[in-house]
C-alpha cells in the first residue's frame, strides 16, 4: 500500500505553507519515545499510587486496606490499617528507586497472601455475586493484583541497563 502520508496546511503571516508527514515517521518517533520513557513512567506511575494511597490510610481515610487488616490475626485492625498503609508508602518510595526495585518487589509478595486472604475469608464484603461481580471493595483488591502484576513487569527488566536510548 506504501506508505501514508498526513498532509495539512499552515497559513503564517498571510502565506500558505504545505506539509506532508509520513504517518510511518510518526509513528516510528513515537516508539522510540515509547521505548525510551516506557518503563520508566511505569515505574514512576506506580510508585505513586502506592505512595498516594498508602498515605490516605495513616491520615484517617478509610480505604479497603480495612478489609485487609481485618485478615491479618496480630494486631488491632485500626493499627494495622496505620501499618499497611506505611507499608504501601514504603513499596512506592523503593520504587523510584531503581536499585531498590526489588524490595518493593519483595514487600509486595509479602503483602499479596492478604490480599488473597480477604477474598476467601469475607467473600460477603468481596463480592456481590460470586465470582464475577464485585463490590467495591473487592475491585479495589483487584486494583490492588493488578499494581501486583505491574511491579512484576517492572522487576523483569532489572537485568536491563538504562541507556541513551532507553531509560528504567
Amino acid at each position: 500500500l506504501g506508505d501514508l502520508l498526513l498532509i495539512y496546511t499552515v497559513f503564517l503571516n498571510g502565506e500558505q505553507y504545505n506539509y506532508m508527514i509520513s504517518i510511518h515517521k510518526i509513528n516510528e518517533k513515537l516508539i522510540l519515545f515509547f521505548k525510551r520513557y516506557g518503563h520508566m513512567l511505569h515505574r514512576f506511575s506506580i510508585a505513586i499510587l502506592f505512595i498516594w494511597f498508602g498515605l490516605l490510610k495513616p491520615f484517617g481515610h478509610e480505604t479497603t486496606t480495612t478489609l485487609i487488616a481485618h485478615t491479618i490475626y496480630f494486631g488491632d485492625p485500626e493499627t494495622m490499617v496505620k501499618v499497611l498503609g506505611w507499608w504501601e508508602v514504603g513499596i512506592g518510595l523503593t520504587l523510584m528507586v531503581r536499585k531498590l526495585v526489588r524490595i518493593a518487589f519483595a514487600l509486595i509478595v509479602i503483602r499479596l497472601p492478604f490480599i488473597l486472604l480477604a477474598f476467601i475469608l469475607m467473600p460477603d464484603v468481596c463480592y456481590v455475586h460470586f465470582p464475577f461481580a464485585l463490590t467495591l471493595e473487592g475491585q479495589y483488591l483487584i486494583k490492588d493484583l493488578t499494581l501486583f502484576a505491574a511491579t512484576i513487569a517492572i522487576a523483569g527488566m532489572l537485568d536491563k541497563s538504562s541507556s541513551s536510548e532507553v531509560l528504567h
